[in-house]
């Protein structure tokens, strides 16, 4: 009898210490005989556990007690749970294999929702019988984490999914878009050697060669863009430029392709001042050459691409900010679209369906830039009405720019600008106003006209006029035509647009045109055009000789490994008129460098991956010779490694110049021009 009271006794004591235990981290504790169905409470510690216990314990059953919790204060969603896990026979079962078990679900109290645990575990002597604790606890902030993880990993789950998906679409759309253009390479290519007699047959082949050529070249481009961007190793370089030759530059490069659409196209500024700015100025005609190729491409003929700049108050010193918008009136694009359309390899299903070609890569690209240059990029875009995407920026300014004064021989001109934009309108009222010219604008050809008139009626006739190409009621030809027969030969006519003008130059002359100017119409160019039609001509210059008397006579080395290139390099540049010599790699160059006498080559096209001796360790050789002619003898790389810091490494090396492959011909002999230009 006294052994069993002690053994007892030690068996309370057991429990005590669980419970005192547990007491740390779980705000109740109640004893339960599962065999008696019994409930006793060991500890309450707060006032809703308190609240709860009451509840329950009204019941003299663990089983009654618990359905009636359940029904009075677990979730709705959880009660079935609950009452299936808290069942006498399911946590008998449980405990036979188990020290302990937890369940987890949601209560509500007093309108608070929160997640409670209930741990359940064995008695001291379980087995011989049958009482076990449960203690209960809060477990909100670690369900909170939990539940935090797991919205991470199923966000983690979806993004990569969701890549994946767009990986195999853009696999998919690259199988197709790759295929197309090298099935056009191989099928002209095969078509212009079974008609090699045929003259015209071939050409036509060639230009779709060249064509189709250009575009793969332009999908890999944008492969490899994507590529660096992801991979970190893209920089901006922030250099000198000037927006008005920056953007001449890229309505040159896009005309062709407006032309080719038969597309309206309208470039205009607003209150740009500042055109001399610091900034990498081909990463930002990346951005825009790849969204006016897509408003090309998604425009069909007779739409209208506008692009319009405008500077706008800056809040940092010494920086503008600039605001580049470009608008076409295009197919335009889902709502549901736009949300992805600046993630990499997205293309909307349609445009692959009406035969549009692309990587999906272009948008991921110039969003890319624009975050690195500290910008912001903008769509708006309607189906079947177009988009329009603002780019805004704010670029360092130049130091020590000029700052732009009335020119004194331009100084009370009188000048009519005609345009039917009335923004363009604007800016240049404003710019010439600057100059210190008067001006009028007029919105029509027939305005023009009429002004002109009253002009010459009131003997205060224009000194200049500005006219628009492309207006509504009457072309800017016509209207020069009607506007000679009044004034005869007195007053320069400009010409302003955006389009190619190389079809009607001559009869844009004989009508009585007197220059073209490229819009946007920076002040720059604005002030240069005037000087030029408006101060006596100089004597004619002795006109400079053609390319090839330039290049007769001269002697270039070509190092390349390649034996197709080197035929390539050959053949243009012997045609040129140029005595061509080759190496095989960069070690042959040096020894043919060091045979040869001073002043033997007047330049060098160096390759840059070349077996035994690199282009550069071999520069850097060339470079060391103890020769005066090797100072001044330019080597310029000529390679398919095109990136930014492929131009620096080959300038570090001792070279001049970088021409990316494959080769742009009008580009090569610009740079050879210019080199042998400044060593002559």
């Amino acid at each position: 009898m006294v052994r069993g009271k002690r053994e007892q006794a030690v068996k309370v004591d057991k429990q005590l210490e669980i419970v005192y235990a547990l007491s740390w981290d779980y705000f109740s504790i109640y004893l339960i005989d599962l065999d008696k169905d019994a409930t006793e409470v060991q500890r309450i510690s707060n006032e809703v556990s308190r609240q709860v216990s009451e509840f329950t314990t009204r019941f003299h059953s663990y089983s009654k007690g618990v359905v009636a919790y359940t029904y009075a204060y677990v979730y709705p969603e959880d009660k079935e749970f609950v009452l299936k896990e808290t069942r006498i026979e399911n946590i008998k079962k449980r405990l036979e294999t188990e020290r302990a078990f937890s369940i987890k679900y949601r209560r509500i109290v007093n309108g608070v929702v929160e997640y409670i645990e209930w741990r359940y575990v064995r008695g001291a002597a379980y087995g011989e019988e049958s009482e076990v604790i449960l203690a209960v606890r809060n477990v909100n902030e670690e369900m909170s984490k939990e539940i935090q993880q797991k919205e991470l990993l199923e966000d983690a789950l979806n993004q990569a999914q969701h890549a994946n998906r767009a990986k195999t679409t853009f696999l998919s759309n690259m199988s197709h878009d790759i295929r197309a253009p090298m099935n056009a390479i191989i099928g002209f290519s095969t078509i212009a050697a079974n008609h090699i007699d045929n003259r015209e047959k071939v050409k036509d082949c060639l230009e779709k060669i060249l064509s189709s050529s250009k575009h793969l070249l332009s999908l890999i481009n944008d492969i490899l863009d994507m590529s660096r961007i992801e991979s970190g190793k893209v920089t901006i370089q922030e250099k000198e430029c000037n927006i008005s030759e920056m953007l001449h530059s890229l309505v040159r490069m896009i005309q062709p392709q407006i032309k080719e659409k038969e597309l309206d196209f309208f470039v205009d500024i607003y209150d740009v001042v500042n055109e001399d700015i610091i900034a990498d100025s081909l990463k930002l005609n990346q951005v825009f050459i790849n969204i006016l190729s897509n408003a090309v491409k998604f425009t069909p003929s007779g739409g209208v691409i506008s692009f319009r700049i405008c500077q706008k108050a800056s809040t940092r010193e010494g920086y503008g900010a600039y605001e580049f918008a470009i608008k076409d009136t295009g197919v335009g694009m889902s709502s549901e679209f736009v949300e992805h359309i600046f993630e990499p390899f997205e293309r909307e299903k349609s445009s692959t369906q009406s035969g549009i070609e692309g990587t999906g890569l272009g948008m991921s690209i110039a969003k890319n830039i624009v975050d690195m240059m500290g910008g912001t990029i903008q769509v708006n875009s309607v189906k079947g009405k177009g988009s329009e995407f603002v780019i805004c920026l704010e670029l360092k300014l130049q130091e020590n720019v000029v700052k732009r004064e009335p020119i004194a021989e331009l100084e009370n001109m009188r000048i009519l600008v005609a345009d039917d934009d009335v923004d363009t309108c604007n800016s240049l009222r404003k710019m010439l106003a600057q100059m210190g010219i008067r001006s009028e604008c007029v919105n029509s050809a027939g305005e023009a006209i009429a002004q002109m008139q009253v002009a010459v009626d009131a003997e205060d006739a224009f000194d200049t006029y500005i006219i628009n190409w492309k207006m509504p009621d009457m072309d800017g030809i016509e209207t020069t035509r009607r506007i000679r027969k009044v004034i005869g030969a007195a007053a320069p006519i400009i010409i302003l647009t955006a389009h190619d003008w190389t079809e009607i130059e001559d009869e844009a002359k004989e009508s009585g045109v007197t220059a073209f100017c490229s819009k946007p119409l920076f002040r720059s160019d604005l002030e240069k055009i005037l000087l030029r039609l408006n101060r006596p001509k100089e004597e004619e210059k002795v006109s400079e000789p053609s390319l090839r008397e330039q290049y007769v006579g001269k002697r270039i080395l070509v190092a390349e490994d390649n034996i197709l290139n080197r035929e390539i390099a050959h053949e243009i540049l012997t045609e040129a008129g140029f005595e061509v010599e080759e190496a095989k790699d960069g070690s042959d160059a040096l020894q043919m460098i060091e045979r040869s006498g001073e002043g033997y080559y007047d330049l060098v096209l160096m390759d840059v991956l070349m077996p035994v001796m690199n282009g550069y360790e071999a520069t850097k050789l060339i470079r060391k010779l103890p020769r005066m002619d090797i100072r001044t003898m330019p080597i310029i790389a000529m390679t398919a490694k095109a990136f930014e810091e492929d131009k620096e490494l080959a300038l570090q090396s001792g070279m001049n110049a970088h021409i990316a492959k494959p080769l742009n011909v009008e580009k090569l002999f610009h740079v050879l021009s210019n080199w042998l230009q400044q060593v002559q």
